[in-house]
């Protein structure tokens, strides 16, 4: 792995928090941003007026994780500001100045799945956010308080909302806010336009009357209103107000030098193919069936288990092994035991606790979807890819399947469930099915024919399951040919092509954010008037003026 000193390392706990405060009365929870200047994760910036960089979020997406399981009596979150007049001026400029292109575009990534995890809990979980923009607001601040449901500006005279990346430098509001304005608010184009060029921003009814914020509201009545209607959105929800919280203990896992290891996960690195085996195991031993079992095994239930340890091996691979560009996706265990838990899935899926460890699973899958890695599943013996396991399958680029036609006994098999055909919908809304057969009935149909049988190679390739079932005998130099082919070429070009074929036909507002912070920020990123010499983001508060290049690309 990363040395040790340059490791990120994605766990926190609240105990440990530098920039986040949290607290609970009743349904309604309070975050409040107060950033520490002197937190950043890495040296050479402060973290001047509420700004932030990869540890704010980190934080953040820790915090909500606590609200989601520890906290199922909160049916409202208000997020909002320790600062005085100041709700939050965005990711660090300073920071992204000094930060590597790989960094800066990871950042984005990360900072959008979060904020993309706020809007899939009120969608799917009954958990509403409310923005209380007790100051200004601006960049990736603005992009916080977009993914929330509601926004409260206060009508000081002075607060605004703004997206100033292009006029200040010379960058986009790439990782959601363009996006956002549009797609969720409604903005008016030609509004839109003037708000993301101009470096002031909106304040007051205006940016009630152009769709930027929903109620801007005079100091003395902004406390009150911000409770009220965090208090209305908490009426509307199912979430349990005699809930029992789960605890969530620190992930265990062990890092050495080329893996990391999980009681149900572990990844091994082959730096010489550049390569990262992803081993997935099936639960252990008699599994929970009933409310009363589930809520006792807490944090160890090994679906939430297995998820919450699968999402933090997936960001240290993505953070900190960059050059680490195939992963090759394995499960290991008993098929009908993965089959036994989606089946308590399914049967309790209306109960807070299976919502929200669904709902992990679901945001965990999603951030394998948009990850700039090839993913190659390898179904071989002893492999349990079945139900929500065969996702993994269904993510990958490519799928092969080995067929032992000579020891029928340990032929690897492939399970259907229910829960491929729409329990774990991807960015775009679909199912990883349904993406695959571009929503034609007959595949789909043929597929959903088969749920419950045990698949070998060749039926797994009839129903298209799988990109090639190949024979014993052939499969390590066939495997070996295919990595070494994808290792020869050019990551930035896999990038993009994965990207694209990932998301094939159908978009949504969540599509169009990553496939524009692939396409559009990453280039731009690059550009000499964003990075060079003189470039917006490398001039910054230096007092010098940012030179273009004014040519047309």
């Amino acid at each position: 792995m990363t040395d040790t000193q340059d490791r990120v390392d994605y766990q926190t706990d609240p105990s440990r928090y530098k920039h986040w405060k949290l607290a609970f009365n009743g349904p309604v929870a309070t975050l409040t941003m107060d950033v520490a200047e002197d937190g950043g994760l890495r040296p050479g910036y402060k973290l001047k007026l509420n700004s932030y960089d990869l540890g704010v979020d980190i934080e953040l997406h820790d915090a909500l994780n606590r609200v989601r399981f520890e906290h199922p009596e909160v049916r409202t979150v208000v997020m909002t500001s320790g600062k005085d007049r100041i709700f939050c001026s965005g990711a660090n400029i300073f920071m992204l100045g000094l930060s590597s292109h790989a960094w800066k575009v990871n950042f984005c990534k990360f900072t959008n799945e979060t904020r993309n995890g706020i809007e899939d809990s009120s969608r799917h979980s009954g958990l509403k956010f409310v923005a209380a923009l007790n100051g200004a607001c601006a960049g990736g601040g603005y992009e916080l308080a977009l993914a929330c449901d509601d926004i409260v500006l206060v009508d000081d005279r002075s607060s605004a909302v703004s997206l100033p990346e292009v006029p200040l430098l010379g960058v986009l509001p790439g990782t959601g806010g363009l996006t956002r304005v549009t797609d969720k608010r409604h903005v008016r184009h030609d509004l839109a336009d003037i708000f993301c060029t101009t470096t002031e921003g909106v304040r007051g009814q205006r940016a009630v009357d152009w769709r930027l914020v929903d109620v801007a509201v005079k100091p003395a009545q902004f406390q009150q209103t911000v409770q009220e209607r965090a208090e209305a959105h908490a009426a509307k929800s199912d979430r349990p107000a005699d809930g029992k919280g789960v605890q969530l203990p620190p992930v265990a896992r062990t890092i050495e030098a080329d893996a990391l290891r999980y009681p149900f996960v572990e990844v091994v690195i082959d730096r010489a193919q550049r390569t990262a085996r992803f081993i997935v195991k099936a639960p252990q031993g008699q599994q929970p069936t009933d409310i009363a079992g589930i809520e006792a095994a807490g944090a160890a239930w090994w679906p939430l288990q297995m998820a919450r340890e699968l999402d933090d091996a997936i960001l240290e691979m993505r953070t900190n092994e960059p050059e680490i560009g195939t992963w090759l996706l394995t499960t290991q265990g008993d098929p009908q035991a993965v089959l036994a838990v989606d089946a308590t899935l399914r049967e309790h899926a209306n109960h807070w606790l299976v919502r929200e460890t669904s709902g992990l699973l679901r945001r965990t899958l999603s951030r394998l979807d948009v990850s700039s890695r090839t993913l190659f599943a390898l179904i071989e013996p002893g492999s349990c890819f079945a139900g929500t396991l065969a996702e993994l399958a269904f993510a990958a680029d490519r799928a092969y399947m080995a067929i032992l036609p000579d020891s029928p006994e340990t032929q690897p098999q492939l399970a259907l469930a229910e829960a491929n055909f729409g329990a774990y919908p991807m960015a775009n809304g679909q199912s990883r099915l349904a993406r695959r057969f571009y929503e034609e009935a007959a595949p789909l149909d043929a597929a959903r024919a088969a749920i419950g049988e045990p698949l070998d190679g060749d039926a797994a390739a009839k129903l298209g399951l799988v990109t090639a079932a190949l024979d014993d005998i052939d499969w390590a130099d066939e495997i070996r040919l295919a990595i070494e082919e994808r290792a020869a070429m050019s990551p930035d070009s896999l990038t993009g092509l994965e990207a694209n074929l990932r998301f094939a036909s159908k978009e949504t507002m969540e599509t169009r954010i990553f496939g524009r912070l692939t396409a559009w920020q990453n280039w731009i990123f690059q550009r000499p008037n964003a990075v060079g010499e003189k470039g917006a983001l490398k001039v910054y508060g230096k007092g010098e003026k940012a030179g273009f290049d004014w040519n047309r690309v």
